[in-house]
């Protein structure tokens, strides 16, 4: 038996009969859908005062939601003090001047938004933006963000384009940060990823996969156009106070070097005046012999940090930052292991923040300077901040 029989009762020779019944039937349900609509709007329009199941307001569809334009941004300056007089006593990134005011960023960002899809640009201006995008050179260089993001259905999500880093509890923005200055593991980054990049939310969870060029090249060197990095995060809001952040970054750099970054962040709210956080991070560095057949002996450089902020007053608050980083290979330059702690003040008013911070070092090796130029273990700075965003 055919599927039409089955479906219509109808056999093969009595079909033009069926077709035609079905056209009656169809028929007499158009008229009557359309009489019980018609009925229903006369009797709305009677009974203009009544709140029935038929009237306007209910029958009325939901506009789709409009395009958004979100327009944010912020300037900030800082003052700088060594109390050994030495500039080159700084070895973290944006606070490397002595005895001097100077401008840290202008910042801008524009994001445009539909039901589906966003575009994102972040511009910033100054030296902060310059360190921040080291590896380009003119108006790349004012570019900290520039990216489209597309969400086909809810909680999945598509980005292209160039974000900063996942990796890291510190970010560029010094509106974002508690601490003015930055941590060892932030200055040695990554910094930023351009590529391609899926996200998907489900539950507490949340899944971020991504290839991306190696770490902070916007635009390859000639010749380096196969290197790709991987990028991937797990999230893990494991309260409503808790989040769990574990973050990878890895592949062949430009530079003959083969990178495996593992970080983990961790935030917790302990009372209404009390928030602690953490950051591990481990990078291995391993040379390579430029067609991938025989990878050399690799270098590792790790550290930790924890954040404590006290918040006694909603306009004031205290963040003591604790960091120690190993670099004792010398993978970065430093040939020694650091402790620095950071005591910074907030206050605040409306979108004006003045951060005054006391930072202390000290290193296994004599890697500082002192008044006369004399090679010392350890440091202390002192910056005032002002900060304003809109």
């Amino acid at each position: 038996m055919s599927f039409w029989t089955k479906f219509t009762g109808c056999t093969l020779y009595s079909h033009l009969k069926c077709i035609t019944m079905l056209q009656k039937i169809f028929t007499s349900l158009v008229i009557t859908i359309a009489f019980y609509f018609t009925s229903s709007a006369q009797q709305a329009s009677v009974d203009t005062n009544s709140e029935t199941l038929y009237s306007a307001s209910s029958v009325k569809q939901e506009e789709a939601p409009k395009p958004s334009l979100l327009i944010t941004g912020s300037a900030d300056v800082y003052f700088k003090y060594d109390l050994s007089k030495q500039a080159g006593n700084n070895r973290t990134s944006f606070t490397n001047s002595q005895n001097a005011f100077s401008l840290g960023m202008a910042s801008v960002k524009f994001e445009y938004s539909t039901p589906k899809v966003s575009v994102v640009a972040d511009l910033g201006f100054g030296t902060r933006a310059a360190e921040f995008a080291y590896n380009d050179a003119g108006t790349l260089s004012a570019i900290k963000q520039a990216y489209v993001s597309y969400a086909p259905v809810e909680g999945l999500k598509f980005t292209a384009g160039s974000w900063a880093t996942h990796v890291g509890y510190e970010l560029v923005d010094p509106q974002l940060n508690r601490n003015y200055s930055m941590s060892y593991m932030f200055t040695n980054g990554p910094f930023t990823h351009t590529g391609l990049k899926a996200e998907y939310a489900k539950g507490k969870s949340g899944f971020m996969i991504g290839l991306s060029n190696p770490t902070d090249f916007r635009v390859l060197p000639a010749g380096q156009i196969n290197k790709k990095f991987v990028i991937a995060q797990y999230s893990l809001a494991a309260s409503d106070n808790v989040k769990l952040y574990a973050n990878y970054v890895g592949g062949k750099g430009p530079d003959t070097a083969v990178i495996n970054q593992f970080d983990v962040v961790a935030t917790a709210t302990l009372s209404k005046v009390s928030a602690l956080g953490f950051n591990a991070t481990l990078n291995r560095s391993q040379a390579w012999d430029g067609d991938a057949k025989k990878n050399l002996e690799g270098q590792n450089w790790w550290g930790v940090a924890a954040y404590y902020n006290y918040d006694p007053k909603p306009n004031f608050g205290l963040t003591l930052r604790s960091e120690y980083f190993n670099d004792e290979k010398g993978v970065k330059g430093l040939g020694t292991t650091i402790l620095a702690n950071t005591l910074s003040a907030n206050y605040k008013v409306d979108g004006f923040t003045l951060i005054p911070e006391i930072r202390y070092e000290s290193a296994a090796q004599s890697i500082y300077s002192n008044t006369t130029g004399g090679a010392v273990k350890s440091a202390v700075s002192f910056i005032l901040a002002a900060v304003y965003k809109f």
